[in-house]
């Protein structure tokens, strides 16, 4: 499965595994880095030693390419984008905001750019700075989302961008990697399936709910004050969308949520917690490692698109 992507990473397979806070830490990504994708340390808002211990980890375990997720709107994000230099990361990826003061110096390091970005103008924007490529993120993505879905927002980034793109939200299985390729992406980035895999040492009440969740049991908290979260339906969510019903304070709502994404992940509270997962939860039936995931959506591709000339 060799395309632009699989190329500029120097990885086997076009599929990279989201950085996704407190899921996404060296064991993971190692482990989807070494059954031939692209896996990814998310920094979230940890500071910069742990993001350091995290990469000398993953280096432990493969000596394959891998990458951290810089959410830029972190206190540590100045440190961290040393770090990644510093450490020779060989791919870094971006959220909550523009990466474009670090691009200079992590162009000049060798290190491959990918933002995950939302809309057109974001893209446009990203391959005029020095972009390497993009992940277009529709809105059925896990965790902080955007308004426009993936079938709708991938086309209109190709079509805008001569970058490769990277198609996330809503994708599980083979299917939906094949729905990107034909929608003209050339890899696609996949978090909530990764969540359940044996390395993942997301706690096993949160993997529970991913694995029993149906087609409506993602809900999104937040729309009103402009911070949409997609999590699975819990006590949390509700009280939340309650309140927010009711026209409570930006502040008492962030309260709500403060340490929550912490506690479903590391103490299995999935109650008050906030299980953040994609609309394709309900896609997610078995737990297995990420070799094997790894294989069985190459091959469920493979069957659909062999042939096609789509990738080599």
């Amino acid at each position: 499965m060799k395309t632009e992507v699989t190329k500029l990473l120097g990885i086997e397979y076009p599929i990279i595994q989201g950085g996704m806070a407190w899921v996404a830490e060296y064991h993971l990504a190692a482990a989807v880095s070494e059954a031939g994708g692209l896996g990814l340390i998310g920094a979230a808002s940890a500071p910069a030693d742990w993001v350091r211990e995290q990469v000398h980890q993953v280096k432990k375990l493969t000596d394959k390419p891998f990458g951290v997720n810089i959410m830029l709107m972190s206190p540590y994000a100045d440190e961290i984008a040393k770090v990644i230099v510093e450490e020779k990361v060989p791919v870094v990826t971006t959220g909550a905001g523009s990466p474009e003061k670090y691009m200079k110096m992590w162009k000049e390091a060798g290190v491959r750019i990918i933002p995950v970005i939302a809309s057109v103008a974001q893209a446009r924007r990203m391959e005029r700075c020095g972009a390497d490529a993009v992940v277009a993120e529709g809105c059925e993505s896990g965790g902080h989302i955007g308004e426009t879905t993936t079938m709708v927002l991938v086309p209109q980034i190709v079509d805008a961008v001569n970058i490769p793109v990277i198609a996330a939200g809503g994708i599980a299985d083979g299917r939906g990697i094949a729905a990107a390729f034909m929608l003209g992406a050339r890899a696609v980035q996949m978090g909530t399936h990764f969540v359940a895999t044996t390395e993942c040492w997301a706690h096993q009440n949160y993997k529970d709910m991913i694995l029993k969740a149906r087609d409506i049991d993602t809900k999104v908290t937040g729309r009103s004050t402009g911070h949409p979260v997609r999590a699975l339906r819990n006590q949390m969510t509700k009280e939340y969308l309650k309140k927010e019903a009711e026209g409570v304070s930006f502040e008492e709502l962030e309260k709500m949520t403060l340490g929550s994404l912490r506690r479903a992940v590391v103490d299995g509270d999935v109650k008050t917690g906030s299980v953040m997962a994609g609309q394709s939860a309900g896609l997610v039936k078995e737990q297995m490692s990420c070799y094997d995931l790894i294989q069985k959506l190459v091959k469920e591709t493979d069957d659909l698109l062999k042939g096609t000339g789509i990738y080599e």
